[in-house]
This record gives C-alpha cells, sequence and structure tokens, in this order.
C-alpha cells in the first residue's frame, strides 16, 4: 500500500505516524511545500514574546527524526500542484528547483491546513503588517521586532490568536491596541463574558476598539496610518488576525466535492467523495457534536489529530468514524484564563433547540484556604431533559479543569443531574466538596424541575417597563452602596423575612445578589409564602459587567 499525505503539520503527521504504527511495510509519503513538518502553531505567540526562547523547541518533529523514527519519505519545500484521480497520480513541484515530477498513489490523504484571511485593503501588501500562521510568519515578525525595536502595534482581530499576540507584545514593551469588528472579543464567547475578559484586558494596559474595522493603510512620516471605519491610529506594525480560510483549491480542481464557503465534504470515515482519498483538518468541511449539523472547519489542533488518527485507521483497515467536534478551546490572558466547549448561545439558537442557560460565581477552591479566586461560568443545557449542551468559563485558578470536565459531560451526552452527582477530587487547595461543576448541575436539577424562576441580565430592563416590579438587592449594605441596578431596594438576605412588610404580594419581585445563590435561597422562602418572584441568574457579578459601556 502506497499512501501520499500532502500536508505535514498536525492532521497529516499523526495521519502518517499512525499509518506507520499500523503496517511497518506501507510505503508513505508526507509532502510539506514548507521547510517546516509537525511544529506547533499554537506556541508561535510565545515564541515572540520570549517565553520560549528556544526555535528547535517549536518543531515537534523534523524531517530527519520523522524519517529515522518512523521510516517516513518526508519531502520538504515539495508542493502537490494538481491531482489526477483517474490516474492516482500526484504531480509535485520541487520548490528549490522549479522541477515537477509526478507521484502515485493507493490512497491520498489531504491535510493543507488553511492560510490566514489578507483582507482587500489599500496598503494591505505593506511590509510591516504581518499574519502569524506558520514558523516562517513567525520569524519574519521576530526579526522585524529584533531588528528596529517598534513601540506601537495594532492586532487586527480579537479572536485567541490576536489575543495572545496582544499579550506577548505587551510584555515585549509594546503598546498594543486591538481593532475587532464585533461588539465583544472572543467571537466564540457570548458577549457578557467577553465583557468580563475585555475589561481585564484594559486594565492591564492593551487598547480595544470594538465595533470597527480597518479601511485602509498608509506610510506616513516612517509609522503607518491606520484609517479605520470611525478613526485612525498610528502603529509601527500591523498583524492582521482576522480568521483563516481553508487551503482547498487543490481539492477542487480535482473535482472533488467542497460546501460553498469552500471546506472539504467528507464523510464520518474522513473520506471526501472520491473512495480512494481521505482529508483531514482546517481544510474540511465540520459535524457540530452538539447539533449533528454539518458547518464550517474548525482551525484547532485537537480535532486535527483526531481525523489524521482515523483516517489512517480506515486505510489500514480499521474500521474509525469521526464523531464530530465540540470547538473545546482555552486561552490565556496574562493571569486569566477563558475556556469553553460545545454551544455558544448564537450557536444553540440557530440549532433550534429547545435550550435554557444559568451562571455562576464560584470559588476556584475552598473559600477558607488562601488565594482563592472567583469564576465566571455559564452553562447552557436542553430545558426538557437537561442535557448539557455548551459551557464558558472565565476566570483564573482552575477554570481549564472545570471546562475539560463538562466538555467530557457534553461528549457523554450527560445532564445535570449527572453533573450533579460528579465525584470529583477534592481537597482545599484544589477544589470545594461541591465543585463548581457540581454546583451548576445543583442549579440545572432545581430549573428543569421548577423549583425555581430566573432571568436573566438582559431580561431586567424590559421587565422594568412592562410590569410593576419591586426589585431586591439581597447584599450587605456595603455591597450595594458600591453599586446597584437602578431602582432596586437594599434589603440583606438576614433581614428579608423580618422586612417582609415592605414587599408587595400583588407585584412581581426581581431578587438579585452578589452570584446568585441567595437570591435563590430567598426565592424560595418568598415563593412558598405567596409572593411572585424572580432570582437573576448570576446575580451583580455577570449583570454589572455586561451592562457597562
Amino acid at each position: 500500500m502506497k499512501t501520499i499525505i500532502i500536508g505535514g503539520v498536525a492532521g497529516g503527521a499523526s495521519a502518517a505516524a499512525r499509518l506507520r504504527r499500523l503496517d511497518e511495510n506501507a510505503e508513505i509519503i508526507l509532502l510539506e511545500k514548507d521547510e517546516y513538518v509537525s511544529y506547533a502553531n499554537c506556541g508561535l505567540p510565545y515564541y515572540i514574546g520570549d517565553t520560549i526562547v528556544d526555535q528547535d523547541s517549536l518543531t515537534l518533529q523534523t524531517p530527519e527524526s520523522l524519517r529515522r523514527r518512523l521510516k517516513l519519505d518526508v519531502r520538504t519545500e515539495n508542493e502537490a500542484v494538481s491531482i489526477n484521480r483517474k490516474a492516482h497520480t500526484v504531480t509535485v513541484k520541487r520548490l528549490d528547483s522549479g522541477e515537477t515530477y509526478e507521484e502515485s498513489y493507493d490512497k491520498l490523504i489531504l491535510a493543507p491546513g488553511s492560510s490566514a484571511i489578507r483582507p482587500r485593503l489599500p496598503g494591505i501588501d505593506n511590509e510591516r503588517v504581518f499574519t502569524l500562521r506558520n514558523i516562517p510568519d513567525t520569524l519574519r515578525m521576530k526579526a522585524y521586532i529584533d531588528k528596529y525595536e517598534p513601540e506601537r502595534a495594532v492586532i487586527v482581530g480579537g479572536g485567541a490568536i490576536g489575543l495572545e499576540m496582544a499579550e506577548n507584545l505587551f510584555r515585549l514593551g509594546i503598546e498594543v491596541t486591538v481593532v475587532e469588528m464585533l461588539d465583544h472579543i472572543i467571537p466564540a464567547l457570548d458577549i457578557e463574558l467577553a465583557k468580563v475578559a475585555q475589561n481585564y484586558l484594559k486594565d492591564r494596559g492593551i487598547n480595544i476598539i470594538l465595533s470597527n474595522g480597518v479601511s485602509a493603510i498608509e506610510d506616513q512620516d516612517g509609522s503607518l496610518l491606520v484609517r479605520l471605519q470611525d478613526g485612525e491610529l498610528k502603529a509601527d506594525f500591523i498583524i492582521m488576525s482576522v480568521g483563516v480560510r481553508p487551503e482547498s483549491a487543490l481539492a477542487a480542481a480535482c473535482g472533488l466535492e467542497v460546501d460553498e464557503r469552500g471546506f472539504i465534504i467528507v464523510n464520518d470515515h474522513m473520506q471526501t467523495s472520491d473512495e480512494d482519498i481521505y482529508a483531514v483538518g482546517d481544510a474540511v468541511e465540520a459535524v457540530n457534536f452538539v447539533t449533528g449539523k454539518k458547518g464550517r472547519g474548525v482551525p484547532l489542533a485537537g480535532p486535527a489529530n483526531k481525523q489524521g488518527r482515523v483516517a489512517a485507521d480506515n486505510i489500514g483497515g480499521i474500521p474509525s468514524v469521526y464523531k464530530g467536534t465540540q470547538a473545546s478551546s482555552v486561552v490565556k490572558l496574562f493571569k486569566m484564563t477563558v475556556a469553553m466547549t460545545g454551544l455558544n448561545e448564537k450557536g444553540a439558537k440557530d440549532s433550534g433547540i429547545d435550550y435554557d442557560k444559568t451562571y455562576l460565581w464560584p470559588e476556584s477552591h475552598a473559600a477558607y484556604y488562601p488565594d482563592a479566586t472567583h469564576m465566571y461560568m455559564k452553562v447552557l443545557f436542553e430545558k426538557k431533559t437537561g442535557r448539557i449542551l455548551g459551557a464558558q468559563i472565565v476566570g483564573y485558578e482552575g477554570v481549564d479543569k472545570r471546562c475539560d470536565v463538562l466538555a467530557t459531560a457534553i461528549r457523554a451526552g450527560m445532564t445535570g443531574s449527572d453533573l450533579a452527582e460528579l465525584e470529583l477530587c477534592y481537597a482545599p487547595p484544589y477544589s470545594s466538596a461541591k465543585d463548581p461543576v457540581n454546583m451548576a448541575g445543583f442549579v440545572i436539577q432545581n430549573l428543569v424541575a421548577g423549583r425555581f424562576r430566573q432571568v436573566f441580565w438582559d431580561d431586567v430592563e424590559k421587565l422594568k417597563e412592562d410590569t410593576d416590579l419591586q426589585i431586591v438587592d439581597l447584599r450587605p449594605i456595603d455591597s450595594y452602596m458600591d453599586g446597584f441596578i437602578d431602582g432596586a431596594v437594599s434589603i440583606p438576605l438576614a433581614q428579608l423575612r423580618s422586612r417582609l412588610e415592605k414587599l408587595d404580594k400583588t407585584k412581581p419581585i426581581l431578587l438579585y445578589c452578589n452570584m446568585g445563590g441567595n437570591s435563590y435561597t430567598a426565592s424560595c422562602a418568598l415563593k412558598q409564602l405567596g409572593y411572585n418572584c424572580v432570582s437573576l441568574a448570576g446575580g451583580y457579578q455577570i449583570y454589572e459587567p455586561a451592562v457597562s459601556e
């Protein structure tokens, strides 16, 4: 069996390694148009920021190590330029000489990845406008920074790579401004949690401009003038981080099926419309694990590696399937961590699932153990069954492990009741006896059972307009004095039962506290006493950043 793999990074390298382990006698050719294979894309910002100082550590394997360890025929700077499906051949161009040759195959795996989008803007080809997608991009940017010691950078795009670059440039002493077309950073996050991250980055010294875009770039007096749709900025260099597009031209040119966005269409065996050609990684159409619906590919290393393994399994005679992606991801922003998995609200609405959500503000470990920090949690679930659909967490210590548990829960089809029953590791330095994941399960259990009613931060103004609403702030008076919802009266929880005369049973009551726990307790009591009350999900800790400008 002779297999050619086009693309030698995450998906392609994983497929090659798996194939070799399955078949010692297979002929495996790995074609990569760049100089490097099997490198750590996700580490590139940290090399520029001098957190990673050894360039060689970015390359997980070299062509030589792959040849020695796995007996792979690795050909770097060899670009596949066409595929003849009928003849089962690939035409390859040697980039050092320009010479072309043909190579036959029994099976072919396409792992071409994606390329950074460079919008068609005046000045986009300026040599001081960079993208960051591979090691050559990284070395060019690093060389520019080391040589010219720039003072100001504009990053266009507030996604994960753009924000990681913002942190690393800031650590180098460079003034950073992030320009984002949407109304919040990290598009996969819902806006109320994105605002928590935005406020934190601004406090750290990162400038953020939202709901704005770049219209042109001009040289001006040794600097770059960045013309925005509204306003302008000056910079010494610019990083375009506005997304990626699938490198699917080779697949389309040979007649393989691609969708309207250019992603290669595959089945759950990672097989294309040609039974002898497989495709993996950023360039393939992805199935959302939660909804089962097909959509745009996910440019993440985890799914690419798994897809490469599935393709290799099927070529090697193991009937393996890829069941879809949850787009689980995590971003480091200085000391803050942002993690997410499964559906966000837009995805839930677009899917047509009848969903609900809840917020929590739990501590990372036992409150009595020093240095506990809070995290903002949002969990989406199916309203009728309590099945977990998605989660987003913003905070510091312990964010990643809670999101990993919730990602596992989604993969296993677990419900809120299942979360409540999980027996997770506990000791005061690491968690609480009732872990934040358990707490999310308890809340979802109560909501599904109808034990209390909740409203959300963006419901408050409409409730005030449409009803003769009573708003009760259950926090201690000093917290109330630091800020409160307009129209709220202060009745700390400990005084509630002794001050019931302040409440009118004929009017609806909105209860809120700092994070939602006390308002739930109060709503249970008042409901049994005949009051019409609802609890503000997530409390003031979600409401205040969400409504702030």
